[in-house]
């Protein structure tokens, strides 16, 4: 609860704002994970069989994919916008940014590491 109250403040200071970005970027890695482990076992789940459902709920999972990451990515900025909070804002799709591509980064290391 008291993480709730942390964010929860109309004052945002930088420490906050990039907590909050980082929490964003977390957040979209998790669903991402999630979404690879659902394609990863697709096959499995839907057999081998051709079916004109499989595109479709491919199609639709792609649409699905696009509006989550964008609430994550652009949720919380957007609200600060259109509330007055302009340089929160920015700030916080910044943060976002740099904290994405920094977990971005570290995967990419692991994955290089690996082989």
């Amino acid at each position: 609860m008291k993480i709730m109250k942390f964010f929860q403040s109309n004052e945002m200071n930088d420490k906050k704002l990039f907590l909050l970005g980082l929490l964003n970027s977390l957040g979209t890695v998790v669903y991402i994970i999630a979404v690879a482990a659902f394609l990863n076992n697709a096959q499995r789940i839907f057999g081998d069989e051709k079916s004109f459902f499989i595109p479709i709920i491919m199609l639709m999972l792609f649409v699905l994919s696009a509006l989550i990451t964008s609430l994550l990515i652009l949720g919380k900025p957007v609200i600060f916008y259109f509330e007055g909070r302009k340089k929160d804002s920015v700030k916080l799709l910044i943060y976002t940014i740099i904290s994405f591509a920094g977990i971005l980064a570290l995967v990419i290391l692991a994955y290089l590491g690996l082989k």
